[in-house]
């Protein structure tokens, strides 16, 4: 047992959405950082912790261990409801909120296991590259599939912002960056520019996902 939740993950990786919800949550956190110039997967402190070698891992106060982003916003949402960060059960825009919360991850955040080391599935350096060209014309397209269907107002589901909004808004600074989100996006490019100038997170981006120069590709 512990006083808070302790948090395995690496900056401008999975696990900054996960942060960015306890920042929100007003939760006590330990954060453990696995990257050191590497990528979390090669930290061999981590294996013990997620034998899949993926980030983000949370500890519970109760020392149970949850992986999967998606679990794990849905998770603390649900435990922390006074935050706002989800439609509640009857809410007319749960369905949708959840529908995009399975979504991210199945079709758009699957993509980077192969981006991150595309010889898992290639043979040579011409495989390879075909693969990383073809998995960012992928993520392109499902995030403008995704922008077809929603309906904004503030934010994505509504005018509260939720977890469903800061899991989007960091996944579109990945591969293939911001421009390109932009433009197949039109409706959610508003949506993660406020969230990028929330007040609340502004101290948070600028240590674990900073706007540096050339930022949005």
């Amino acid at each position: 047992m512990s006083d808070g939740y302790v948090l395995y993950g690496a900056p401008g990786f999975g696990s900054v959405i996960v942060e960015a919800a306890l920042v929100l949550m007003g939760q006590a956190y330990e954060r453990v950082d696995l990257a050191h110039g590497r990528w979390p997967a090669d930290d061999e402190r981590f294996v013990a912790v997620n034998p899949l070698k993926q980030v983000p891992a949370l500890v519970l106060p109760s020392g149970e261990l949850m992986t999967e982003s998606a679990a794990i916003l849905l998770w603390l949402a649900e435990q922390h409801p006074q935050a706002g960060l989800a439609p509640p059960p009857g809410d007319p825009g749960r369905g949708q909120f959840l529908r995009w919360m399975v979504y991210l991850p199945a079709q758009i955040y699957s993509m980077f296991w192969v981006r991150d080391a595309p010889s898992r599935l290639a043979d040579g350096e011409a495989a390879e590259a075909v693969i990383k060209a073809r998995t960012a014309e992928r993520i392109a397209e499902c995030w403008a599939l995704m922008d077809r269907q929603v309906s904004p107002g503030r934010y994505i589901v509504g005018d509260e912002l939720s977890v469903l909004d800061l899991y989007v808004t960091v996944m579109s600074r990945w591969t293939p960056r911001r421009r390109r989100f932009y433009e197949v996006a039109p409706k959610m490019a508003e949506v993660v520019r406020r969230v990028d100038a929330d007040p609340r997170l502004a101290a948070f981006w600028a240590e674990r996902m900073p706007f540096e120069d050339g930022w949005e590709g």
